[in-house]
Order: C-alpha cells, then structure tokens, then sequence
C-alpha cells in the first residue's frame, strides 16, 4: 500500500506492508503549491524506490491531506455563490454565514417546508434562472464563480426545493452544486448553508488535487485504487469525496491520530500535530480519536461534519512571524497565516532571494515589510487588475520571473490589498518563518541555510518600542523565535486539555497557570503545577525540535514515535472505510409516524412499522455509501433511541432517531 500525506510545507509517502502492519518506506518532498504534481510525484518516486517495490505491486493509494483545512484557517477558498430558499435575509447573521461567504453573492428564493416535511411556499425554478443570468457566472472582482451552494428551510425533512434548485443551477450555470441536506441530516437550516458554502469553496481545490494524484500514479504504473481520509479518520473512495470535500477538513489531522496509535501504540494519549501551516491537538481514547459532538470546528466556522474533537490552530513551522513593535525587545508572535519561507523559496529564486534579502539589510530603519517578497501563483494569469494599489502589484510580478521586494513596490501596495489578493490565491507571500530560524541553528536542513541566515539578520534589525534592533544576531533572533513556538505549542495543548476536560480553555492564561509553565522561580512561596495526565504524542517533521520542551512544561513524558514525520501517510493506509448515517421518525398526528429519509417522507401507522422502515431504509442507503466509499466486506450495526414525554399521565411519542453505522476495510478487488 501507498500512503501520501499532503501537507501545507511537506507532501510525505509511505510503502506499507499491511499483512505485516509495518512500514517499509518513507518519504518526503517540498508541497508546491503552484504546482502539486511536484511535490506528489517526488514523494512517490522517492518512497518507491527507498522501499524498492515496483508500482505494479501498489495495491492500494491511501490520501489524506490539511489543504481543505489550511484554506479555511487562512481564509481561502474558490469564489462561490450561494442561493437560500424560504429564509430571510436575517439568516446571513446567524452561525456565521455572511462571515463564511466574504461578500460572495446571494440568491434569495421563495420556498421550503415545515419540519414534518410539508411544502411552505412553491419554488420558482424560472425566477431563479432568471437571477443565475444577471449574475452571469462572475463575482465583483471578475473571478469566475466556480461552485454553488442551496440551502432550504427543512430540507432535511424533504430535500425537493434543494434538488430543483440544483438542476436549474446546473442547466444555466454548469458548475458543481453542493445541497446542504446531502452533508447533514441535522436541523439548523444556517449551519447546514454554512456547511454548504464551504463545501463548495473546496470543490476545486481538492478535485484539483485528486486529479494531480491520479494522473501521477498512472503516470507511474500504480493500478491501484485511490481512497481518501476524512476528518473522523475513516477512508472514502477518491470519487465520493469529490462532491463532499468539506468531509476532508480535518483530513490530515485524524489520520494522524490513527497513524499516532498505531506508531506509538499508546492507548490514551494527548496527540499534537505540527505542520507547516497548523498546529492539531486531540485526545485518543481507548486507541481512538474522541469525536466531536458539535460538529468540526476550523478557522472560527463551526461545521456540521463529523470529525475528531480536533483543535486547530494556526501555528505551524511556516508561520508569519510579527514582532510587538509596542514592547521592548524581541516580544514575537505566530500566524495564523502561512507564508512561504525564505530559505524554501531560494531553492528555486536563489539569486532573487538572496538580492532582495541583501537589499533589506542595508535600510536604515527597517519596515514591517523589509525582506518581504511577493510571489506570482499559477491563478496569476487570470488576474484582471483593478485599481491603482492591484495594477502596481501586478506590474511588479508580470516584469519578473520570481519574487520582487514587497518595500520596492511603493505605498499602494497596502497591507490589506496585499492580504486579499493572497486570499484569492492570485500571490504569495514569502518571509522569515520558525523553519527559517531552525535553519539558521541547525535543527532543520531541508532548505537554504544561507537564505535563512540573511531573512534572519535582516528581522533582527527590527526596531522595538525603544528605538533599538530587536535582536543583536541572526542566532539571538532564530532562538527567540524557537522559544516562541514551544511556549505557544505547551500554551495551545493545554488549553485544549482544559477544554476536554469540560474547563475554559482560558484558564491557560491566568497568572497561576503562566507560572507552572514558566518553571520554578528563585524565592517562590508558593508551588503551581499544571500539566497532562498522560504521555504527549508529538508528530509532525519539526516534532523532535519542539515536543521534549512543551511535555517538560506541561509536566508528562514526551513521545516522538518513529516516522512521527510522516505519521499522517501512515494513518492514511491504516484506515478503515466508516459511513454513519440517521433518519429521524416524527409523529405530526396521534396514530401517524413519518420516516424523513433525505427524501420526501413517508407515512407509517404504527412507530414499530416506522422503526423498521427507518432502519431498513437506512441498511440500503449505507450500504449503496459504503460501496460507493470503496469498502469490502462491512459490518452493520443499527442504534435507536427516542424522545418520549409523559403527557395526563400517558407517555407521548415526540421523536426517534435511528442511526446505522458500516465499515469495512478497503476492497483490495476494485484494482
């Protein structure tokens, strides 16, 4: 088995032997961003030939990958529109919808049903059609609106508006449509559009990867099936992802918990996982990743997809590092953005690099921006600039084949021009990172060590709020910087610790807190220590450097298992393939029972007939998911429970939920 990890620094690639539950080989090469067919093949040519398999004896391709949940910590994601049916416009305020869509167009329409799956108001299909034309496929910025997202009142008790909506959508505008009913059976009409808006935000970004992963493996002579983790660690075929891509937020991270159990082969353990991008923290329980009840949380949207109790953060080894320019001396801070590092981005741009980075050490009084540079993407040549600020940067960027100074562009490239524009995926943004310092001190060999050390004499130069250079060397400032990502990697664990535990997670800081974290001081009267009950699982390709000091601050043991670096490809070949699914039975009338499916409902005289109908429904739905997913041979296990109240004295029926879970292996045949 073949199991790739795309990650936001490094894409990893493991051969692993399942009969023996070993690894055989690893792997790691640069993500390129611009270009994911780079960093994949490179991974999968180099773990091929360490394991010294032929392709032809792959068997299976297991992906998981953090691009879904970098692009939505940072705020990225394809322009999309969404159209609502049978809300008020109010509803743009709730559960964070109008923050979700970022200004993207809406289409408001007449609609919905009631919860027992009745009709509200008739759908217009040609007054929608008709708002779809004057949009004309474009957002204001003149990017193409590449997916679509409906939302319907109820539409989990009867999906039909959602569904005529789609059509119309796909006959004017030919582009994917994500139904908000086919991600969740849950109420809460504005979380599920918000689900639906991400969902669509991802639909090209990760069809875009698979696409790039499936032309490498054939390329290679890989026969093999492609399955992808989702964020409760379980695997679905390449295909099935493709229209639920907000399923694969997360994605990296549980397979993380699955590769941290089986490498570690710890049973309960607090696993941390740093990327290049974020920092992942959960809980595994019994050899399990805890599950969220609420839903997956990433970059402040709150979800209804199911995934591991996961906290994110965006701290990782390619955070934007700032310095508080208000306090004396080096007081830093990270992320939550990526940004390129400079030592990565002389690998291809040396001598650029090295000229910008050269020319910002002679400034006299160094900026925000000095040793900056902005950096063309591949969605460059579809950029139409508009404005002053947008036709200077992109003057700048068409005159060069590389990276130009940020500084040298003058004042109408304003940081937030410069933030939109890297939202949109039309530049990137290149800097001094913890890579860069790690580089600088010798923990860290990947990329160019020179670079590194110019971006970090040129930082040091900084001024703080005495006037004076924040740091004395490229050493001083690379430490400071070290220290930073520990501090803030033992203050992110704990609080979520806190937070599993069912405390705030803001206890962490509270001066008694700061002070069990800081060590024993000289004098002290009083003891404090805080910490984890159990061992710290460190992963990720910066592990070694960081975890030992965060688990002695947090007063456990420290374990950075073998292939900790490339933990995620492992967990994504050890998955298995899991469908859960519900259907709820409501009772409108004495004597009536209706099974809401994610079809029109159907009308049962009895709740035994109901239930069966319920569960025998469920059993083909999951069924017909799970081999769609790509599983073999399943098991099905069925759960019900009921709300029942007790009303003159008499127990009344309210509402049952029948819950059916499959999984599975992985069915090897379908090569």
């Amino acid at each position: 088995m073949l199991g790739i990890d795309t990650g936001g620094t490094f894409t990893d690639a493991v051969v692993y032997d399942d009969p023996a539950r070993r690894v055989i080989a690893t792997a790691k090469s640069p993500t390129t961003h611009d270009d994911l067919a780079v960093g994949i093949t490179g991974a999968i040519d180099a773990a091929l030939a360490a394991a010294g398999v032929s392709p032809a004896q792959i068997e299976l391709v297991c992906l998981s990958t953090t691009l879904a949940t970098n692009a939505l910590v940072e705020g990225r994601g394809r322009g999309v529109a969404l159209v609502i049916i049978g809300f008020d416009p109010e509803v743009l305020d709730r559960a964070g919808l109008a923050d979700a869509l970022g200004g993207n167009p809406v289409i408001f329409c007449d609609g919905g049903h009631n919860a027992h799956g009745s009709e509200l108001a008739p759908f217009d299909a040609e007054a929608l059609a008709t708002q779809l034309a004057q949009l004309g496929g474009l957002l204001e910025s003149g990017l193409p609106i590449e997916a679509y997202a409906v939302a319907a009142q109820f539409s989990v008790r009867n999906p039909a508006h959602e569904r005529a909506a789609a059509e119309v959508i796909g006959r004017v505008a030919g582009r994917p449509v994500t139904c908000s009913n086919e991600l969740s059976a849950q109420l809460n009409g504005p979380k599920r559009a918000l689900t639906a808006v991400l969902n669509a935000r991802l639909i090209p970004i990760i069809d875009e990867l698979l696409s790039t992963l499936e032309s490498a493996i054939v390329a290679r002579g890989i026969a093999a099936p492609v399955m992808v983790v989702r964020g409760d660690g379980s695997l679905v075929s390449a295909g099935f992802v493709r229209d639920r891509p907000i399923e694969t937020i997360l994605s990296g991270p549980a397979a993380s918990l699955v590769g941290a159990a089986h490498l570690s082969g710890l049973a309960d353990a607090v696993v941390s996982d740093i990327g290049g991008t974020t920092t992942d923290i959960a809980v595994l329980r019994a050899g399990r990743p805890v599950l969220s009840a609420a839903g997956a949380e990433v970059g402040g949207h709150r979800t209804m997809v199911e995934a591991v109790a996961m906290h994110t953060l965006g701290l990782g080894g390619d955070s934007e590092v700032h310095h508080d320019t208000r306090s004396p001396g080096a007081v830093l801070r990270l992320g939550p953005r990526r940004i390129l590092p400079v030592s990565q981005l002389a690998m291809t741009y040396p001598r650029a690099v090295e000229a910008i980075l050269r020319a910002a050490l002679t400034e006299d009084r160094p900026t925000e921006n000095s040793g900056r540079m902005l950096v063309a993407t591949r969605r460059f040549a579809e950029w139409r600039p508009a404005g002053a600020g947008e036709m200077a940067i992109h003057a700048a960027l068409r005159s060069v084949a590389g990276p130009v100074a940020w500084g040298s562009i003058g004042a109408s490239a304003k940081r937030s021009l410069v933030d939109r524009l890297v939202r949109e995926g039309l530049i990137m943004l290149a800097g001094f990172t913890p890579t860069d310092a790690c580089h600088v001190l010798g923990m860290h060999d990947h990329f160019d060590a020179a670079a590194a050390r110019l971006a970090a004499e040129g930082y040091a130069r900084r001024r703080d709020s005495l006037g004076r250079p924040i740091a004395e060397s490229a050493e001083e400032i690379a430490h400071a910087t070290v220290e930073t990502v520990i501090a803030a990697s033992a203050e992110a664990v704990l609080a979520a610790a806190l937070a599993e535990d069912g405390l705030p997670g803001e206890l962490v800081g509270s001066p008694l807190v700061r002070r069990s974290m800081g060590g024993p001081r000289a004098g002290a009267v009083v003891r404090v220590e805080v910490g984890l009950v159990d061992p710290l699982v460190g992963l990720g390709a910066s592990a070694a450097t960081y975890y030992p000091a965060v688990a002695e601050r947090l007063r456990t043991t420290s374990v950075v298992p073998e292939h900790a670096a490339v933990a995620n490809a492992v967990g994504a070949v050890a998955g298995r393939v899991t469908i859960r699914r519900e259907a709820a039975v409501r009772s409108p009338a004495e004597g009536q029972f209706l099974v809401h499916l994610g079809d029109e409902p159907t009308l049962h005289l009895s709740i035994a007939d109901a239930r069966a109908a319920a569960e025998a429904g469920l059993r083909t739905r999951v069924s017909a998911e799970l081999a769609a997913a790509g599983a073999g041979e399943v098991e099905l296990r069925s759960e019900w429970t009921e709300l029942v109240v007790e009303l003159a004295g008499m127990p009344l029926f309210v509402e049952g939920t029948m819950t059916l879970t499959g999984s599975g292996r992985p069915d090897l045949a379908r090569r």
